[in-house]
């Protein structure tokens, strides 16, 4: 066996964080996405400065992303790639984009989106994310649900179960840590599906909602489709 190259270890453990990292509107990982341009870790195996530097850059799919997503994760990246054990500095950049000098300047001086942008910045960030995870979580109960009305799984039936009476799968997997992040119930005793406020959804609601959530997780991943057409017309070369 060919022997991995030193700190090909720490490298993977760095991408498996930005994989954790999710384009916001998208919700999707930016690893997924093809939105890490480069991943380099540089060790240090000097006593005086043990550990690593981790150096990432980011793209997008076009000049003009709005800044407060392409901040969202690229403070997010930094924040990811900087908990890996090991890696004692992460320097984590955008580049082609309009806002790309305030944005690494403020996520590496982490002093948030309205200290980057002072007074053109309205608030923080927090309030933006929870609505985009809302929207995932509800895009999410279409996804899990839509193989049980398929298969002839009538709303009565539909409003009475929980995540636990599910079959496991990548998407109810999804699902639990879009509510996890909201902080609403995620259990197996949680209800399937719910309100933006986490109420049980009653069977005469299910029809509706249920055209709610296929709604948004169509338009979801019909931008997510735009975005990596962008993408790939941007940088044609880039290798997915």
């Amino acid at each position: 066996m060919t022997p991995r190259p030193p700190g090909s270890d720490l490298r993977d453990a760095v991408w498996a964080a930005l994989g954790t990292v999710l384009d916001p509107e998208l919700d999707e990982p930016i690893t997924d996405l093809d939105f890490v341009e480069s991943c380099t870790v540089s060790e240090h195996d000097t006593a005086a400065a043990p550990g690593a530097v981790a150096t990432v850059v980011l793209r997008l799919p076009t000049f003009f992303c709005a800044p407060n997503f392409s901040f969202l994760m690229v403070a997010d990246a930094f924040d990811a790639v900087s908990a890996v054990p090991g890696v004692t500095r992460a320097d984590v950049t955008l580049t082609d984009h309009h806002a790309s000098a305030e944005i690494n300047g403020g996520v590496a001086a982490q002093a948030g989106f309205v200290g980057t942008f002072g007074s053109e910045a309205a608030a923080e960030l927090d309030e933006l994310r929870a609505q985009f995870l809302r929207k995932a979580a509800l895009a999410g109960q279409d996804r899990v649900a839509r193989p049980l009305v398929d298969a002839g799984t009538g709303p009565d039936e539909l409003a009475e179960l929980t995540l636990g009476s599910v079959l496991p799968s990548p998407d109810l997997s999804r699902l639990r840590e879009r509510r996890a992040a909201l902080g609403m119930e995620h259990g197996d005793e949680a209800p399937l599906l719910v309100h933006a406020d986490g109420s049980r959804v009653t069977a005469a609601q299910v029809p509706l909602h249920l055209r709610r959530a296929r709604l948004q997780r169509i338009g979801i991943e019909t931008n997510g489709e735009y975005c990596k057409s962008l993408l790939q017309t941007r940088y044609p070369t880039a290798v997915r």
